[in-house]
């Protein structure tokens, strides 16, 4: 790892990224490419989905080894089913299962808040939650995190007709 930021050019020449974005483009790119992988054939799909997760995940474990030697990572956490702390982070990314899909909605950022709205599935349970995930990063770390989760409602059971997220039910 390096210890000093680098701008999004240099990533792109150092090829961790692909392409570079305005701020206002990455939720729509983001939801082009997810959309042309939802097009994709059930077996492509998911290979394409397989060979991302396990990049992810490797890079995951990798980060975890790296991220425990600093001591004012990540300082607070605030939900009731993680543990404290940046160990209690690292082990639940540690227990998430192979099948856990996590799909980011609306991103907002104000100061040092970023919230993230998103869906949950696959993870053993009856129903996907419906996550809400404030973040506070100061000095380019997370240093507090808090979620908001709710079981996602049927078409049936939401009592406005709409769906917590997205533009349509997934039942």
């Amino acid at each position: 790892m390096r210890r000093r930021p680098f701008g999004a050019d240099e990533a792109k020449l150092l090829g961790v990224i692909s392409e570079i974005v305005t701020r206002d483009r990455v939720l729509p790119r983001a939801r082009e490419i997810a959309g042309r992988i939802a097009q994709l054939p059930p077996l492509t799909a998911s290979y394409t989905r397989a060979a991302l997760t396990q990049k992810l995940r490797r890079v995951v474990d990798e980060s975890v080894g790296y991220c425990r030697r600093f001591r004012h990572s990540f300082r607070h956490q605030r939900c009731a089913h993680i543990e404290p702390g940046r160990d209690g982070l690292f082990n639940l990314i540690k227990s998430v299962p192979a099948t856990l899909k996590y799909e980011p909605g609306v991103i907002v950022a104000d100061g040092d808040f970023v919230i993230v709205h998103g869906r949950f599935s696959g993870h053993g349970r009856p129903k996907s939650w419906i996550a809400a995930d404030i973040l506070r990063i100061a000095d380019g770390v997370l240093v507090e995190h808090w979620d908001v989760l709710q079981e996602e409602a049927s078409q049936a059971e939401s009592r406005s007709g709409l769906p917590m997220f997205g533009a349509s039910f997934t039942e």
